[in-house]
């Protein structure tokens, strides 16, 4: 599990096929405290450390693997060589939950329609799939490429967020341009409130 506060941004440094996908990512954590098969939320999506190093005295690195199923349902057969890339640790008993709980699991991927200055903040509008619209609501939660935002508003196929500068300069937010795709992942706790609700409708029919 995870809380959407990202606490690096890393960078893909090498890619190699090989049968699955494997990923080489630089990154300020420590790789004497990455365990082998810990998880690591890498632009929202839970991935598994299958290898670690250090490149030097300021910059380790990890592997992992993606499955043709999970490049195919996130943003991560669009990754590439020199991609920066949102990083959380896994979240530990005791640690501080400073965003929303987040699973780790990808519900589709949106793109970004457009980003406006708003004092010194800026409203990023994003298009989600239509099958998650049902669960994104004004002033719940939602988690873009691994960052736990709150929704200010919401269309019919689009919802929009507020980020302040910090959040623009600590994370690949600011990195993105119109058209470009993000991991989309709901609340967790909405997904389960509309299945209780899908429940009880269909008990009361």
């Amino acid at each position: 599990m995870f809380t959407g506060i990202i606490t690096d941004i890393g960078k893909v440094t090498e890619i190699e096929e090989r049968g699955d996908t494997r990923f080489r990512i630089a990154t300020r954590y420590d790789a004497d405290g990455i365990a082998l098969g810990a998880s690591i939320a890498c632009s929202g999506a839970c991935l598994t450390v299958i290898g670690k190093g250090r490149s030097d005295a300021q910059t380790c690195w990890f592997d992992v693997e993606a499955s043709g199923e999970t490049l195919a349902h996130t943003k991560l057969g669009s990754w590439r060589v020199g991609s920066r890339i949102n990083l959380e640790r896994a979240l530990k008993a005791g640690d501080e939950l400073g965003g929303h709980i987040v699973s780790g699991h990808v519900d589709g991927v949106g793109s970004l329609l457009s980003s406006v200055p708003e004092g010194d903040s800026w409203r990023l509008t994003f298009r989600a799939p239509a099958e998650m619209m049902a669960y994104i609501a004004p002033k719940g939660s939602i988690t873009i490429d691994g960052i736990s935002l709150t929704v200010n508003e919401v269309g019919d196929d689009t919802f929009g967020v507020n980020i302040i500068p910090h959040t623009q300069s600590e994370t690949t937010l600011g990195d993105l341009t119109n058209g470009d795709p993000v991991n989309l992942e709901i609340d967790m706790l909405a997904r389960y409130v509309a299945r209780q609700v899908a429940a009880l409708a269909g008990n009361n029919a």
